[in-house]
């Protein structure tokens, strides 16, 4: 096992006999599936579960029971829950107020980044109604949302937080960013890491029309910090349009700075914290860094201004339900004009495939073809609302990504699937596979993804973030809810959409597309 490069917690525990959900997911525990893999069981006894939801539970006995394969049916019911089981660290309200907080760690991590704690919440979405009780799926959704606009005005250019005052959860220590020079400054009594990543903010803008969709609650987003919230999130994208050179050849003076004394180039910015040089005139929102919180090689990262204009458009409608005309309309109009620049600048052309989209494009001619596991990705487009899925340009930019050609699609005998920087080649990332089914209508591709994923979780029945793709007990992380919770989201989205597949058995060995 690879080790988690992070701070890992180190909570007491929820109730007597409770171990360490981090400690205890590293062993197997009884009783077994009984298949082929003989995945262990991992859910924390109820005592010590972290959030208690009904209808999580109902729907996991429900889909279960139209699971054939023994090993599928048990890592579904082990990953579904994990954020409701192991993730909400502290549920609450503000100092003073009614408003709901909740406070959601990424698992192995005890900090709150805002693109993950969105994705976790988005797991429970096919669940997700009107209930003003404070024991609901829509309550902590509402805590969420509200954690998020405080966090967003208190350091806008932040991706991760340490718990709210009221938690009386202490700060955790970042030895990673003890060297970081960021401007704006931040305290780390509140800010876990600073890293400016776009989908960071229209995170905030997914969990928000995921909420107000399912639910149609307008009312709640008047009652709070929701609206100031948004107008920093367009403040930051405005200054974040800012080219490197001014039009008489002048140095930008930008809102943002970020240097990390590392050994990793990825856990930096070049230019002394200014990134590599950005044009002016694209019309895209520059990243710093990617959802794998690896740095942009080229700041017009392409998936992020997908994922950014697809949000803002449809949480506009929320602005407009409100009574916020103006937001709304500026809301709609950026986000109408990214989607322009996205056509115009990060739609290339290659000789191979036609026209696909670029991972990374500076405005100049530069352009970094790839794509990483993270959501927001080339390959999740369609999974998060940006274009169809058969959208040819699209269809182009998949063949490419899922083969050779990208250079972070990682093969081998155990599993094949998009990687990242993070951890490095030859560690294929289970997300990207279950990317890979979400977005795709062929049985076969589809059967073969959750062979690959089934058979590669070290016997303990959980989604890893990375597994070395010649070595199944090669991996990191054991503990990473989100990964869990959109397996569990997938296993939904077949049940619904191709149940067949549900019913075949995964008990044997499949081919991987391995070519050696």
């Amino acid at each position: 096992m690879k080790a988690a490069v992070a701070t890992l917690i180190a909570s007491p525990v929820l109730a007597m006999n409770c171990s360490d959900y981090y400690n205890y997911a590293l062993e197997p525990h009884g009783p077994f599936s009984g298949g082929v893999y003989n995945l262990s069981y991992m859910r924390p006894d109820p005592i010590c579960r972290t959030f208690n939801s009904s209808i999580v539970e109902s729907t996991l006995n429900t889909v279960s029971n139209n699971i054939s394969d023994p090993d599928l049916k048990r890592l579904f019911t082990n990953s579904y829950p994990s954020t409701v089981d192991t993730a909400i660290k502290w549920k609450g309200y503000a100092a003073g107020s009614d408003e709901e907080l909740t406070f959601v760690i990424t698992g192995d991590i005890n900090a709150m980044w805002l693109r993950d704690s969105a994705n976790q919440m988005q797991s429970y979405l096919p669940l997700l109604t009107a209930d003003n009780s404070s024991n609901s799926l829509a309550s902590l959704y509402r805590g969420v949302i509200n954690l998020q606009a405080r966090y967003l005005l208190l350091d806008p250019y932040c991706n991760s937080f340490q718990p709210p005052v009221e938690s009386g959860v202490s700060p955790s220590p970042n030895p990673s960013a003890s060297d970081d020079t960021v401007f704006p400054n931040y305290t780390n009594t509140s800010v876990f890491e600073c890293k400016y990543e776009l989908d960071s903010l229209a995170a905030f803008l997914e969990v928000s029309t995921n909420y107000y969709n399912a639910t149609e609650d307008s009312t709640f987003f008047k009652k709070y910090s929701w609206v100031q919230a948004v107008e920093t999130v367009l403040e930051v994208a405005q200054n974040m349009t800012v080219p490197t050179y001014q039009a008489d050849g002048n140095v930008s003076v930008l809102s943002y700075s970020f240097t990390r004394l590392t050994t990793r180039s990825s856990e930096t910015t070049e230019n002394d914290g200014k990134g590599n040089p950005f044009n002016n005139g694209t019309g895209l929102i520059r990243s710093f860094f990617r959802p794998s919180d690896d740095s942009t090689i080229f700041q017009g990262f392409i998936p992020a201004n997908m994922m950014f204009s697809r949000f803002l458009a449809s949480s506009a409608a929320i602005a407009d339900a409100i009574g916020e005309t103006d937001l709304c309309t500026r809301m709609k109009t950026m986000a109408s004009d990214l989607r322009t620049a996205i056509t115009a600048h990060g739609i290339v052309e290659t000789a191979a495939y036609g026209q696909i989209y670029a991972y990374e494009v500076d405005g100049y001619m530069g352009q970094n073809i790839m794509d990483d596991a993270n959501i927001p990705s080339l390959l999740a487009a369609p999974f998060f609302g940006y274009l169809d899925v058969n959208d040819p340009v699209y269809q182009n930019t998949r063949k490419l990504l899922l083969s050779a050609n990208n250079p972070y699609f990682m093969r081998g005998p155990q599993i094949s699937a998009i990687g990242c920087a993070h951890d490095g080649p030859g560690f294929a990332w289970p997300m990207a596979a279950i990317v890979r089914i979400l977005t795709s209508n062929d049985d076969a591709e589809i059967t073969q993804q959750l062979q690959e994923i089934v058979s590669t979780t070290d016997g303990l029945g959980l989604i890893h973030e990375s597994i070395n793709t010649f070595n199944v007990s090669d991996w990191t992380r054991q503990w990473f809810s989100w990964a869990n919770g959109l397996f569990g989201q997938m296993i939904l989205d077949l049940d619904e959409r191709k149940p067949y597949i549900l019913q075949q058995s995964f008990q044997g060995n499949v081919s991987v597309g391995y070519d050696g």
